[in-house]
């Protein structure tokens, strides 16, 4: 193996890392940019000794640059998710519900889900057993802001 491919090797390792840090999340580029790299810096020591150790430094040093020169251009911050999720469940005026209160289940409950309850939707759980959608439910608890219900069995 000649110098010039093992050098096109090492660049395209060291390109497949950076993929894997900033762009693929499935660790394939990065397995082969490594391999890449690792069997690169063997054929040069295949080589010689000298060219081994001159190709293994070179190596580090391109390495270090990328990765400096990759944080220093912010592609952190363009690659990185900035929003914030500030929703919560039941993010509606709970105060006006009352334990006893009648609703419909709107999806199933399994033991969590959608429920209508007056007016509105709220999410409300079961106290671990499965509610049919479309079933009529009752109001048993409410913690906070969670609506603990049942089926109504009529």
């Amino acid at each position: 193996m000649n110098l010039s491919l093992i050098i096109l090797m090492i660049l395209v390792g060291v390109i497949l890392l950076l993929l894997e840090v900033l762009v693929l999340p499935s660790g394939i580029a990065g397995v082969v940019g490594l391999a890449m790299i690792g069997v690169a810096i063997w054929q040069s020591f295949v080589l010689s000794t000298t060219t081994g150790i001159v190709v293994s430094v070179v190596t580090l040093v391109v390495s270090i640059l990328s990765v400096v020169i990759t944080m220093k251009s912010k592609t952190w911050n363009r690659a990185a998710l900035h929003n914030e999720i500030d929703g919560k469940a039941n993010d509606v005026n709970i105060s006006k519900l009352s334990i006893g209160e009648k609703g419909k289940a709107v999806s199933r409950l399994a033991p969590m889900g959608k429920a209508m309850l007056g007016d509105e939707y709220y999410e409300v759980a079961t106290l671990g057993e499965f509610v049919d959608h479309n079933s009529d439910i009752e109001i048993i608890k409410i913690d906070g802001n969670k609506i603990i219900v049942k089926q109504i069995n009529e």
